[in-house]
């Protein structure tokens, strides 16, 4: 592995607040949002860190964010445009720090689903819905969708966010709002699924933030399109009616399922083989839809 991992950052004089995976800086008009190497499962951070995630979830959000030409929060990757304090800790924060503007967080998770999967299945195989959309009969796991559909979900502080209607969004937000992100999300969703499928990679589903700035406009914000934020699966491994491998966390949350852990108490840690190949895992999503070889591997 080519460096030590990273828990934690600190950087003295500077407010920080603390995610599960970031630490976030406020500079009055601007924030630094800095990718720790920590990981988490069933709403628990676990305390075996995988080296260098922060800087393939880094990494990937830039890329998307460029690649895809959207309104949004990036201003900087550069440790000189965050200030003195930062270039003084570059070894631990080079690849992994992000500049970025700051807006109102929509409280909302704007989330796209083409295919089948996860707590979609089981409603579907309950009820023949997904969060509550109607979809047609004997469609089965894993299976692309007729067209992708617009699940939202609350933002949650704490423990899973929770799956609302369309209406319950337009409730919340308004009319005008929930219908742009509902457009904007399934449009992202298209071209960045169109993109990882010349890369060997389905896109099945995946979840978008958004943020509104003073002057009212709206952007996209935090990370896009990375194993965190979404369900990749190898293009060459998928088969209707199974799980396929993935190229997310679901290998820490399988390890963890055959561990007997009862996730109400604190996660065991890892062991070195599951963290070398969520790690690889990891690499290989960034150099398959990058085009470019990790450049700390």
């Amino acid at each position: 592995m080519s460096r030590n991992p990273l828990l934690a950052t600190e950087i003295p004089g500077i407010p920080c607040r603390r995610g599960k995976v970031r630490d976030i800086y406020d500079l009055g008009d601007r924030l630094v949002i800095v990718a720790s190497d920590r990981i988490s499962a069933f709403d628990w951070v676990l305390p075996t860190p995988i080296p260098d995630k922060g800087r393939i979830l880094t990494g990937l959000t830039v890329f998307w964010l460029r690649f895809l030409n959207v309104p949004n929060h990036l201003l900087s990757t550069r440790l000189e445009d965050m200030g003195p304090e930062f270039v003084a800790r570059c070894d631990l924060l080079e690849g992994r720090a992000m500049l970025v503007r700051k807006a109102q967080v929509i409280p909302i998770e704007c989330v796209a689903r083409g295919y089948l999967a996860g707590s979609g299945w089981k409603e579907y195989k309950q009820h023949g819905t997904v969060c509550g959309i109607p979809l047609p009969p004997g469609l089965s796991e894993s299976q692309q969708l007729p067209e992708p559909i617009f699940t939202p979900a609350t933002k949650e502080e704490a423990g899973h966010d929770i799956n609302i209607s369309f209406q319950e969004m337009v409730r919340r937000v308004g009319k005008e709002t929930a219908e742009l992100l509902r457009e904007r999300t399934l449009d992202l969703y298209r071209r960045a699924a169109e993109h990882a499928r010349k890369c060997g990679i389905i896109l099945a589903d995946t979840k978008l933030e958004w943020g509104r700035l003073p002057d009212g406009q709206i952007i996209l914000i935090d990370e896009v399109f990375t194993p965190d934020s979404s369900r990749f699966w190898p293009a060459d491994q998928y088969r209707p009616g199974s799980s396929p491998p993935s190229f997310d966390k679901q290998f820490v949350r399988d390890w963890l399922e055959s561990t007997g852990w009862d996730k109400n108490s604190p996660p065991p840690p890892l062991p070195s083989d599951v963290v070398e190949k969520t790690r690889a895992k990891y690499i290989e999503a960034y150099e398959r839809l990058t085009g470019e070889r990790f450049p700390y591997a």
